[in-house]
């Protein structure tokens, strides 16, 4: 759940700022595409070039392959889940920490840490059902904010 309230959260932000903001340059040297020739909101799903879908999709998969046991130290894939299993209780770190302490947020207070837990699940609900919302209504719509 942290996970996913973490791109909710990150993909929020992404869909309002697109509306804002455009890169200069191209998208695609070789497909002629620049940045500024994309649709915002869903429109742009069918005018992403290929290679940029298979850089999109290498992303995620090193995204997930990062965070999992899924390869032995040997540097195989652990397909029938024994390496994975044996590494169930040697990992001792929470649900999301990747040890990484981000600056000003980090604390060491037990009380503290669990409040700002709570608060960052809360807003990654709110932030799930925020993205939906923007799908849905760009969906309907063609537009991710409606007619205001």
């Amino acid at each position: 759940e942290i996970k996913h309230g973490r791109i909710s959260m990150l993909a929020t932000m992404g869909y309002i700022t697109q509306q804002l903001i455009r890169i200069p340059g191209y998208l695609s040297y070789s497909s002629d595409v620049k940045f500024a020739d994309m649709p915002n909101g869903l429109g742009a799903i069918s005018k992403v070039p290929a290679a940029g879908w298979f850089q999109i999709v290498l992303y995620a998969l090193y995204c997930e392959f990062s965070t999992q046991n899924w390869l032995k130290p040997d540097g195989e894939f652990d397909f029938d889940g024994a390496y994975m299993k044996k590494m169930e209780g040697a990992d001792k770190r929470a649900p999301g920490d990747y040890g990484w302490k981000p600056p000003l947020l980090a604390t060491d207070d037990p009380a503290t840490k669990n409040r700002r837990l709570n608060a960052e699940i809360a807003n990654g609900r709110l932030a799930m059902m925020a993205i939906i919302g923007m799908f849905f209504q760009d969906g309907l719509t063609g537009s991710a904010y409606g007619d205001w």
